[in-house]
C-alpha cells in the first residue's frame, strides 16, 4: 500500500536531497501506531518529458506488520507523470481547450499516455464528482453547483473542493492537482473503485460511492 504525504519540494529538489530527503514519519492507517521507517525503493516520475529518479521511503507498523510506500504528492500511485502534468492535460481536454494529440504534445507524453489518462478520468467521474463534492459540503456546508455533463463535474467538483478547503488552508494549501493527489490518496487514476478520503482535522472522511455507474 501506499501513504501520500504533502511534500513542499519541487521534483528537482527531491531528487538532489536523494535518500537524505525529510519524509514525515506516519501513523498507521489502520491502527494508528507510529510507524518506523523500513528501507524504501527507486522509482521514476517524468515531468515535461525528462524522467527523474527518485528514492522513496517506506514504512512499517510494529503491531500490523504491514509496510507502505510514502509517496511524495507530486506522483500517483503506478503512474510515471507528475500529478499536475496529468491534472493539467485531462483539465485541459475536458474543457475542450484543446484534443488529446495536441495536448500530449504540448507536455511531451506519449498520446497513447494521455488518451489513457482521459479514459481513466471518464470512468472514475462518477466516485469523483461525488467525493469531491462531499468534501465541499463537509468544509463549507454548501452543495457545489455542477455541471450537467459527467466529466465536468468531476472536474468541476475537484475545482470547487480546491477552493473550499482553500478558504481554510490560505496559501498553505498545494496547487490544485496536487490537492487532488492527496485527496485520492494517489489513486486520482486508480483502476479500482474505493472512493476519495480525505482527513479533515483528525478526522478520516470517506464520501458515499455513487450508485448505479
Amino acid at each position: 500500500m501506499a501513504i501520500v504525504w504533502s511534500c513542499s519540494l519541487s521534483v528537482d529538489q527531491y531528487v538532489a536531497a536523494g535518500r537524505s530527503v525529510a519524509v514525515p514519519r506516519p501513523d498507521c492507517p489502520d491502527c494508528t501506531t507510529a510507524m518506523s521507517f523500513w528501507s524504501g525503493y527507486a522509482r521514476s516520475v517524468r515531468v515535461d518529458g525528462p524522467c527523474h529518479k527518485l528514492w522513496v521511503r517506506r514504512a512499517r507498523c510494529g503491531r500490523c506488520r504491514s509496510s507502505h510506500a510514502l509517496i511524495p504528492s507530486f506522483c500517483l500511485v503506478g503512474r510515471l507523470d507528475a500529478v499536475e502534468v496529468v491534472g493539467e492535460l485531462m483539465a485541459e481536454v475536458l474543457r475542450g481547450d484543446s484534443g488529446v494529440r495536441l495536448a500530449a504534445e504540448r507536455v511531451d507524453v506519449p498520446y497513447t499516455t494521455a488518451r489513457d489518462w482521459v479514459r481513466r478520468f471518464k470512468r472514475r467521474a462518477a466516485v469523483l464528482a461525488a467525493g469531491f463534492a462531499a468534501v465541499v459540503v463537509e468544509v463549507s456546508g454548501i452543495a457545489p453547483v455542477l455541471a450537467n455533463e459527467l466529466p465536468r463535474q468531476a472536474l468541476e467538483a475537484i475545482e470547487a473542493a480546491f477552493a473550499a478547503v482553500g478558504s481554510r488552508a490560505g496559501p498553505a494549501l498545494p496547487g490544485l492537482w496536487i490537492f487532488a493527489g492527496l485527496v485520492t490518496g494517489g489513486g486520482l487514476l486508480a483502476t479500482t473503485t474505493n472512493p476519495p478520503w480525505f482527513f479533515l482535522g483528525k478526522r478520516r472522511f470517506i464520501p458515499p460511492v455513487p450508485q448505479g455507474h
